[in-house]
């Protein structure tokens, strides 16, 4: 799998966790008072961010997307649904549209 590819997926899988935890996880504990829910996808969502990181300094390594595509793409998983923009920016570079980035590599 292409580094890119890699970065895509991790991308993706990393977002879905974060909406995990925000829209089930925490509602669990805070209307049931389930706190093993927050704990089990706060877990799972912090192991994937560090995935998501390996796979994002391969992807730099690699010089397989462009370091201001990359920025965006670690900001906006900081950020709920934010997956979904990377997702975009991404599937841009995958195509070979580089107009916003920042120069030759």
């Amino acid at each position: 799998m292409t580094a890119l590819r890699s970065l895509r997926l991790a991308s993706l899988v990393e977002g879905a966790s974060l909406l995990l935890l925000l829209m089930v996880a925490m509602p669990l504990k805070y209307g049931l008072g389930l706190a093993i829910a927050v704990r089990v996808a706060g877990t799972l969502h912090g192991l994937l961010f560090l995935v998501l990181l390996s796979v994002a300094s391969r992807a730099y390594f690699e010089r397989a997307v462009p370091a201001r595509s990359l920025l965006r793409v670690l900001g906006l998983s900081l950020v709920p649904f934010g997956f979904l923009a990377a997702e975009r920016l991404l599937r841009r570079d995958a195509d070979g549209d580089h107009s916003t980035s920042d120069g030759p590599r």
